[in-house]
C-alpha cells in the first residue's frame, strides 16, 4: 500500500526516474529492501541517514512524518518501508508502481 503524507512535499520531477531508499548502517530492514531491489536488477539510490540530520529532516519530511528506516521512494510516490515494498512485489503489485513511475521493471 503507498503512503500519502496529508501534506505532500514538494518534490522535484526528474527526467530520470529513479528509486531512492533512506538506510541506517545496521538496519536488517534496510538489507532486506535493499536485496529486493538488488534482486529484482533494479537499481536505487541509497541515502545514508545515521549521521546526517538534515538529511533524516528530509526523509522525515518526505515520508510525511515517519522516522523508521528504511523509507522507500519509487520517482515521486512513496513507499513506505521494507514490509510495504514487500508486500507490493508479494501482491504483484509492484511492476505497477514502476511502471506508473516510469522505471522499466
Amino acid at each position: 500500500m503507498l503512503c500519502e503524507a496529508e501534506n505532500p512535499p514538494n518534490l522535484v520531477m526528474s527526467s530520470n526516474p529513479r528509486i531512492e531508499i533512506y538506510t541506517t548502517p545496521f538496519c536488517p530492514y534496510c538489507w532486506r529492501a535493499k536485496a529486493l531491489l538488488e534482486s529484482r536488477n533494479l537499481p536505487f539510490e541509497e541515502f545514508d541517514v545515521a549521521r546526517d540530520r538534515s538529511l533524516r529532516k528530509e526523509m522525515v519530511e518526505r515520508a510525511g512524518g515517519r522516522t523508521t528506516v528504511p523509507q522507500i521512494f519509487i520517482g515521486n510516490s512513496h513507499i513506505g518501508g521494507c514490509d510495504d515494498l514487500y508486500e507490493l512485489e508479494i501482491a504483484g503489485k509492484l511492476d505497477g508502481v514502476l511502471e506508473a513511475n516510469g522505471i522499466e521493471a
